[in-house]
């Protein structure tokens, strides 16, 4: 009898435990089929998946036949997984020219130029030591001074030197254009690392793209700032140096893609709303070599979210919740969110459909018990509910511990305006981002998918399952808060 009466209580509390399994298809999402597909993305097959190019579509192709596999609905144009965008490319000549004194300078060997506009100047050089930036007599030259990061104790040059060097450049060179200088030439030394001129400088080629009514699409003249690497020291410094400068400007037009698909919901009025899953399909392509590789695979950035989009598809087609959700992989977010911005301002379902925004960049790297959510702070927070809904499905499920500072407004980084939910707060709708933050692989060729921890890649892609169904479930949809106002 009281085997018999135990029996039936194991019987009652497994039956318990499938019932509530059941209640949604997390039990879908699956570490190695994360894995598998991560694998297959980041592999050098796509080259690096770089925006504009047909590596990038080709990553597309395979993304629409995943989403087709796992029984997702095609969500794009003319009832297909793609909807197609123009790139307008500006990028700076081969018949451009840098001139010092006799010498002419190879482009993006021993000359960056930074800002792909038309421009020629004549002039006399002057250097002027970093102290003397604030001199006013520097209508119509062309100026010359040394950036030295020798003994520089801001941590932001060991976090992101690009960032902040490209930064520091542009601030110095401004000062001196607002004082009347025709051309800046700007040499920095090589304190920091001995590649870090020839790695950044080629990307500086690449130019400007942008997609139809953007600001890029058309270029107009502006005052030159070329940056030298540290052996043009000494050269700049000699008095009586001529520079010439002839920039001109090629623009080309390129195809890029989103793609989309959608598991539609069981609601009989809710299944017309839709959640939005966003990532981006792009990385860098081939690039700069370290250490004998020169294909930037971008694993985490942004391979781990598109197969955690692909595990949550899967999730909402075996149980779908009352409202649908939609899947959206943009094309050429490094070139500037343009996918998102053509989405957000062209979307395939109607506008008002779409009632949530649940952005990922970057999910499978740094500490497993670590991660952030932005948008949630006061100052980018665009949706109480839409937050809390994320922060309960956290506290529900992976209990990371979110880094908060990331999502302030004076964070050096400035990552909250850097991923593809923007687009979508600009336009209105409510949104989030998930990450687990830059890391030193981030933007190298060494981002690839043996990197990720697969473990925690699981641990994000159930939070942004779990919180994309309680929204996809909840009797009203997240509002937006009436006083939000974008910063910048």
């Amino acid at each position: 009898m009281k085997k018999a009466l135990f029996g039936c209580i194991i019987i009652l509390f497994i039956g318990t435990v499938s019932f509530s399994q059941q209640k949604n298809g997390i039990n879908a999402i699956k570490e190695s089929d994360l894995k598998r597909d991560l694998y297959a993305l980041a592999d050098d097959h796509f080259r690096g998946r770089e925006a504009g190019t047909i590596d990038e579509l080709k990553a597309a192709v395979w993304l629409a036949d995943q989403a087709r596999l796992a029984h997702l609905e095609p969500a794009g144009d003319d009832g297909t997984y793609f909807q197609f965008f123009s790139l307008w490319r500006n990028r700076i000549a081969e018949n451009s020219s840098v001139t010092v004194g006799s010498r002419t300078l190879k482009l993006w060997q021993e000359a960056a130029i930074l800002q792909t506009a038309p421009a020629k100047v004549d002039a006399d050089l002057v250097f002027i030591a970093d102290s003397q930036t604030n001199q006013t007599d520097l209508k119509g030259k062309a100026v010359a001074l040394i950036l030295s990061f020798k003994g520089d104790n801001d941590p932001y040059v060991k976090i992101n030197p690009r960032r902040y060097v490209l930064q520091l450049i542009r601030t110095k060179s401004a000062r001196l254009i607002e004082q009347g200088a025709s051309a800046v030439f700007v040499v920095t030394d090589d304190s920091i690392d001995s590649t870090f001129f020839p790695r950044y400088a080629v990307n500086l080629g690449r130019g400007l793209y942008d997609i139809d009514g953007g600001l890029n699409v058309s270029v107009t003249t502006k005052v030159p700032v070329i940056w030298l690497p540290a052996s043009f020291a000494k050269e700049v410094q000699e008095s009586g140096k001529h520079i010439r400068i002839d920039v001109n400007v090629e623009r080309f037009q390129y195809p890029s893609v989103n793609v989309v698909a959608k598991a539609e919901g069981t609601g009989t009025e809710l299944k017309k709303e839709y959640i939005l899953y966003s990532g981006h399909i792009d990385h860098d392509g081939v690039r700069y070599a370290l250490a004998g590789d020169s294909i930037y695979n971008g694993a985490d950035d942004n391979g781990s979210v598109n197969v955690a989009l692909l595990a949550i598809g899967r999730a909402f087609t075996v149980k779908p919740a009352k409202r649908s959700a939609l899947f959206v992989w943009h094309g050429a977010e490094e070139r500037g969110l343009l996918g998102s911005y053509w989405y957000a301002k062209h979307p395939t379902v109607p506008a008002k459909s779409i009632i949530a925004v649940l952005n990922g960049d970057m999910i499978g790297n740094n500490h497993p018990d670590s991660a952030a959510l932005l948008g949630s702070s006061p100052e980018h927070r665009n949706s109480p509910d839409l937050v809390n809904a994320a922060l309960k499905a956290n506290a529900d499920g992976p209990r990371f511990k979110l880094d908060q500072a990331w999502d302030s407004e004076s964070h050096r980084e400035g990552f909250y305006y850097r991923s593809d939910h923007l687009p979508y707060v600009k336009q209105g709708y409510p949104a989030i981002f998930f990450t687990t933050l830059t890391h030193p692989d981030y933007h190298t060729p060494r981002d690839e998918a043996k990197t990720i921890n697969y473990p925690k890649l699981k641990k994000v892609t159930d939070w942004m399952y779990l919180t994309g169904w309680a929204v996809a479930e909840a009797a009203e949809k997240p509002a937006i808060d009436p006083g939000f106002k974008l910063l910048r």
